[in-house]
């Protein structure tokens, strides 16, 4: 088995930005956008195109549209080196979209899921699995298809001797309809941000919400933008500050991308210290491009991109070990 393979599960679609907008969207009237991008969206397919450009043997899992937006996806991740093998179109639904209207650096939102609320357990690879170490699943509460029984996905996973992260992300109907108690035992890290955490456990306090899951959980990262992140394994705790910079574009897949940079080092054994600091720049690299992907071309760009905002050499994480 080649070492150090990942795959990805999750939801596919373009992004559509807008930037530079006269305005907030009123009924019956029209604004004006001054800028505008159509590219790779989704949280999954961010964070698997990033680990690819990192180094990673990275293998998405998918569905789309039989449609133009489902063969830009498919050629987008192509092009980012992600083997696509196991993305599967499907005939009756179109692929999805998301409008993001972009504010400085707050944004808002408007998805449509199509083809991803169609992917279920049964379109996973389940006997090439073993030919994986890793695998990622994001965006759970807008895939209809995988929600149910996540628990028991994770756990076959597991048996067939896979590690394993989830990003959650937002729910968008605000029921936060996830059975954290039996699915997090089978999850090595997860990986939620301060808000998705607060409005998962129903609290308003963090610590609170760090104290009501860790019993279920074997690694917890919580994601806090501009405040770093913290990790939690057991009884020991760390926190990592932010990389803050003067290059600031947008924030979109800046979570994904501290995915992305998480769990490249997490395959490679690094410590927790090392895999959220490595996170934590990548989710700072994110930001200095239109979109979660631009940043990202190729491993060699990355590192000038980093040497040249934050003055670091990336080669100073490639030896550290757990």
């Amino acid at each position: 088995m080649q070492h150090n393979k990942l795959l990805v599960v999750g939801e596919l679609n373009v992004d559509l930005l807008l930037n530079h907008i006269e305005g907030f969207p009123k009924i019956a009237t029209e604004i004006i956008a001054h800028d505008m991008n159509l590219i790779l969206g989704s949280s999954s397919a961010i964070m698997a195109a990033n680990c690819a450009a990192l180094g990673a043997s990275t293998t998405f899992c998918g569905k789309v549209g039989s449609d133009f937006f489902g063969s830009f996806i498919v050629e987008e991740l192509q092009q980012k080196r992600v083997d696509t093998r196991y993305v599967t179109v499907s005939e009756t639904h179109q692929s999805g979209i998301t409008v993001i209207m972009n504010y400085d650096q707050e944004r808002a939102n408007v998805t449509y899921c199509g083809a991803m609320e169609t992917l279920t357990q049964e379109d996973l690879p389940w006997n090439e699995m073993s030919n994986f170490t890793h695998m990622h699943l994001s965006n759970f509460f807008i895939q209809k298809g995988l929600r149910e029984g996540i628990d028991s996905l994770f756990k076959r996973v597991k048996k067939m001797g896979l590690t394993t992260s989830l990003d959650l992300q937002w729910d968008p109907q605000n029921k936060w309809d996830f059975d954290y108690e039996a699915c997090l035992p089978f999850v090595d890290v997860f990986m939620p941000n301060e808000a998705e955490l607060l409005a998962l456990t129903k609290v308003e306090n963090l610590e609170e919400a760090i104290a009501i899951v860790t019993p279920y959980t074997n690694t917890l990262i919580v994601k806090r933008g501009q405040k770093g992140s913290i990790g939690v394994n057991g009884s020991y705790r760390c926190e990592k500050p932010a990389f803050l910079h003067n290059n600031y574009v947008d924030s979109i897949g800046a979570g994904d991308s501290f995915n992305s940079g998480f769990i490249k080092k997490f395959m490679d054994g690094a410590t927790l210290e090392v895999c959220m600091e490595f996170g934590n720049l990548m989710g700072a690299l994110n930001t200095t491009a239109a979109g979660g992907t631009a940043a990202f071309v190729d491993s060699e760009r990355i590192k000038d991109s980093i040497q040249t905002i934050f003055d670091i050499d990336l080669t100073q994480y490639d030896e550290i070990k757990r």
